[in-house]
């Protein structure tokens, strides 16, 4: 049934929707940015799709596309227990209508997003940064955030009975041992895996790092 949402959105959407897809149960539906609002309100409004639960809002970062960033919509039917996908495409520095007027749930989705991805939501009531503090400079879930950067950019505050741990080192706080996509973009061949990229040398293990050899040598248990 959730195909039949998909389905409805294209007859009333025509040409505006630019694809959709049936992956494993998955059914989504593709929009313009300039349509995202609409089909948003097509999918809560119509009765054969009756989407009137907000489920999760979040992007994807592309950073070789010239559209560079995916922003995807998951709502729900309860009383007809259909799940749908939206999805649509924008470049760097585009807005997106913000869809709080339709799912009051999306606020603070689109806070993270716009935190996390740097992508702004038109029309947002607070549109501020929910997980990093406003200091911070960057969107650390961009894939070409500087791997080497530290941040805060601020003092730690000095708290009394209270021991605080410093900031990760370059080889501690590098999640899924992020390759500097800097240099790929610029043509050098880094592998995006981990895996990969300890297979090919191009990244030690966790346990060959020189943040476990200053361990191993604090600790006195030796190399290896």
């Amino acid at each position: 049934m959730s195909r039949r949402v998909v389905e409805r959105l294209r007859e009333r959407l025509g040409d505006r929707v630019l694809e959709t897809s049936h992956f494993r149960g998955d059914d989504v539906a593709v929009v313009g940015p300039e349509h995202w609002l609409e089909a948003a309100r097509v999918l809560r409004d119509d009765p054969v799709c009756a989407m009137d639960m907000f489920t999760d809002l979040t992007a994807v970062d592309y950073p070789l596309r010239a559209d560079r960033f995916d922003v995807i919509l998951f709502v729900r039917s309860l009383a007809r227990n259909h799940r749908v996908g939206l999805k649509t495409r924008v470049a760097d520095g585009q807005p997106l209508p913000s869809l709080t007027s339709v799912w009051a749930g999306a606020n603070w989705a689109e806070r993270e997003i716009w935190d996390m991805f740097g992508i702004r939501f038109e029309g947002h009531p607070d549109l501020r940064r929910i997980l990093m503090y406003e200091e911070f400079v960057g969107h650390p879930l961009r894939k070409d955030y500087p791997i080497d950067r530290t941040q805060p950019l601020v003092p730690y505050r000095d708290v009394e009975g209270l021991v605080k741990l410093p900031p990760f080192g370059l080889e501690e706080g590098q999640p899924l041992a992020r390759v500097d996509w800097t240099e790929r973009l610029r043509g050098g061949d880094l592998h995006v895996s981990p895996a990969i990229a300890v297979q090919t040398g191009q990244r030690r293990t966790l346990s060959g790092s020189e943040a476990a050899d200053a361990e191993r040598e604090r600790l006195g248990t030796g190399g290896g």
